[in-house]
């Protein structure tokens, strides 16, 4: 089947003509507040395939400046100006969010490798055309109070960002919360931007909870932490798979020490066998990444790493039926990747259905500690 769809759109593309070409539109936060996790995905843009099959693909490349304003205007340009066959990005949950509208009007598939599970879920009209490269919001909390449930764990406090992402992780958390019986006792907020959040600390505290969940992404991420260290917090500090970052680990230092997360595999490769899908993936992604700059990448470019994957299976399958730079190929390129099956990345095993446009399930999310400064697989 898969030789005949591969064939099919050969001949289609001799039909378009040598000049036939797929434009790619990518929208990444390389400056800004979220630039710990748009570097890394507009580094990552270099090394995606810039042939699939016969035809030629070209990337066009904005910063929004971690700002969804800006995120809105790039989705327009790319749109309208360029006329893109897809677009991975931006970078920020709150930018994939502000864009979904102008994404649905222009029925062109969207790749978001962002955390929040608010982008797909629920379905409708709008997310029909988002794909999401990353754990859903309720994967990674139903491993994160797992562990703590096991670990005795009865009250947990979370602060998170005043955001569309620092909202989904709060909804998913208490959804896990009340299956596990761990009681919430306190909920606090902060932006991206701010450079204290010893207030919510100090209320945090008071609350006496024995664990206390972060939820947001990049640099956001370990402003609490270490202030609730700093004023004296002895419980379980705990973060999602937005802190998996290197940046996290070196500007936390001693102070992020113990910090229980969920995460991709990716992160703890040395530890696992060669029998987890994902890692051959993974490690040929590090490798050609350290190859081209010299320092190993994180989750989050791997995120746009598996966008790349995902078109290189969609694009020959769409190719089949329609013509680049059509809206009969952007339809058939999102169908192709609501149809992928098996699809093996860096960050996991991708299944796609037409309820689930992320993919992921349990086998792509493992428990992690920081430990001695580094990623470290908890064992069970």
């Amino acid at each position: 089947m898969i030789a005949r769809i591969l064939v099919a759109a050969a001949l289609t593309v001799t039909a378009f003509g040598a000049s036939a070409q797929v434009k790619v539109g990518v929208i990444s936060s390389s400056t800004g507040p979220v630039s710990v996790v748009g570097i890394q995905q507009k580094n990552t843009v270099e090394i995606l395939p810039r042939k699939i099959g016969s035809l030629d693909v070209a990337y066009v490349f904005l910063d929004d400046a971690s700002d969804p304003t800006q995120s809105v205007k790039n989705v327009q340009r790319l749109l309208i100006e360029d006329k893109v066959d897809a677009i991975i990005g931006p970078s920020g949950t709150p930018g994939a969010m502000a864009v979904l509208p102008f994404i649905a009007e222009a029925k062109t598939p969207l790749l978001a490798p962002v955390g929040s599970t608010a982008v797909v879920l629920p379905m409708d009209a709008q997310r029909r055309w988002v794909f999401k490269t990353t754990q859903n919001d309720d994967l990674v909390m139903d491993a994160l109070f797992g562990e703590l449930k096991k670990s005795g764990g009865k009250t947990l406090a979370f602060i998170g960002t005043s955001d569309p992402l620092g909202e989904s992780f709060e909804k998913a958390a208490r959804i896990a919360a009340e299956k596990t019986g761990i009681r919430i006792v306190a909920s606090e907020r902060y932006a991206r931007t701010d450079t204290s959040v010893t207030g919510q600390a100090l209320r945090i505290l008071s609350a006496n909870p024995d664990a206390v969940l972060i939820g947001t992404a990049g640099a956001a991420t370990i402003l609490p932490e270490v202030t609730l260290v700093d004023q004296g917090y002895r419980g379980r500090l705990v973060q999602t798979h937005g802190a998996a970052t290197p940046e996290f680990l070196k500007l936390g230092g001693k102070k992020v020490e113990g910090t229980l997360l969920a995460a991709s595999p990716m992160l703890v490769l040395n530890e696992l066998g060669d029998d987890v899908p994902s890692k051959r993936v993974a490690l040929a992604y590090i490798d050609r990444y350290k190859a081209k700059y010299g320092t190993e990448p994180g989750t989050f470019g791997a995120n746009v790493f598996d966008a790349g994957l995902l078109l290189e299976r969609a694009v020959p399958i769409a190719a089949a039926r329609a013509r680049p730079g059509t809206p009969e190929f952007r339809a058939a390129l999102r169908d192709a990747i609501e149809g992928t099956r098996d699809l093996v990345g860096a960050q996991g095993v991708y299944n796609m259905t037409p309820e689930d446009h992320s993919g992921f399930d349990a086998r792509n999310v493992v428990p992690i500690v920081v430990k001695n400064g580094t990623w470290t697989l908890l064992k069970k």
